[in-house]
């Protein structure tokens, strides 16, 4: 089997050429295969989009070079002995007209996550108001959508959802109501333990990741209480569910996105509003992550080891839009981990 940038890094590892290649170049990068583990069902470019710039797009380029280089001196590139199976590739499944007559509000739209999202939703017929700070990025979803599904609904609306005038502008562009809500903007800290975490940082992760939250669903809530109808989708994360996959403020931030779902799930039961959360593992989002802190960064190091995989935009897509749409319609207060199995370990 030949490889290619789409291989997977599975593939790679377990090709008696590529895998010597690619194992060369971690090593010169003072990293081991053993840290790639959690990636071997992604294809080797997507690391571009993970590495937040320590795997850039020429040193695959240079991979697949080098492969083809040596391949071609034998004959090893007509075979590749894998050793661990991947998984059988997932693609995704639209679902025509699940969304049809709905708005949905979809917030961190520009890239990753969000934008998963909110292309997915307006593909399957949803009227889709898509938020993020930057403008150009949503115009290129409402393009890119529009001409994957012409007459395909996608209101972009630059904004930052701590400010009221934001919030206020969101609601106007959605009009008459809101069907459903995906909280999914969101930002990183610099895995920092408390003694390292500063005023700012603090601040800055509480004012996004709860704080917007908070204020978008107490937005668009009284709206659905007229209507006696609507579902709210919260992203959390791991870190929501233990203490060791990202820093103090990041790890407090989303617990307490876990529990602000949870009340309200309790509180609006039986108003025809159902509010559960998606606790991501991994995600190939390209989240970036303000440097390393000192002290925090190594020690949470160590646990990363045991993440099962990661996952793609695409894949948490899958989940959330689920809890978006009607078909979640017993579900209320849950906090599902899309996590590959993480949570389980």
């Amino acid at each position: 089997m030949a490889l290619s940038a789409s291989s997977t890094v599975g593939e790679w590892l377990d090709h008696p050429v590529g895998g010597p290649v690619l194992g060369g170049v971690l090593e010169q990068a003072g990293a081991s295969a053993e840290a790639l583990a959690p990636a071997r069902n992604l294809p080797l470019e997507q690391l571009v989009t993970l590495s937040n710039g320590q795997f850039p797009a020429e040193m695959v380029d240079g991979l697949v070079a080098a492969y083809l280089a040596q391949a071609s001196e034998g004959d090893e590139a007509d075979g590749a002995a894998v050793s661990t199976p991947s998984a059988a590739p997932w693609a995704e499944q639209v679902t025509p007209g699940r969304f049809a007559g709905q708005t949905v509000v979809v917030t961190g739209a520009a890239s990753g996550i969000g934008r998963a999202v909110a292309s997915r939703v307006a593909r399957e017929g949803g009227r889709v108001v898509a938020v993020d700070l930057a403008k150009e990025k949503l115009d290129e979803l409402a393009a890119a959508v529009s001409g994957s599904a012409p007459g395909a609904a996608v209101v972009a609306v630059a904004g930052d959802i701590t400010s009221a005038e934001s919030i206020e502008e969101i609601v106007r562009a959605a009009g008459d109501r809101v069907d459903a809500l995906a909280n999914v903007a969101g930002i990183m800290d610099d895995m920092g333990a408390v003694h390292e975490l500063t005023d700012a940082m603090w601040e800055r992760v509480m004012r996004v990741n709860v704080d917007g939250t908070m204020r978008l669903m107490r937005a668009v809530l009284p709206g659905m209480l007229a209507a006696g109808r609507g579902r709210i989708v919260n992203v959390a994360s791991e870190a929501g569910l233990r203490g060791s996959a990202a820093g103090a403020a990041y790890t407090a931030s989303k617990h307490a996105v876990v529990g602000l779902t949870k009340s309200s799930a309790v509180m609006y039961a039986g108003s025809g509003i159902q509010v559960n959360a998606v606790a991501p593992g991994g995600v190939a989002t390209g989240i970036q992550v303000p440097g390393q802190a000192a002290f925090g960064g190594p020690r949470l190091g160590k646990f990363m080891g045991n993440i099962p995989g990661v996952a793609t935009a695409e894949h948490l897509a899958a989940s959330i839009t689920f809890l978006l749409s009607t078909d979640a319609v017993n579900l209320n207060g849950a906090i599902v981990a899309s996590d590959g199995g993480w949570s389980a370990v």
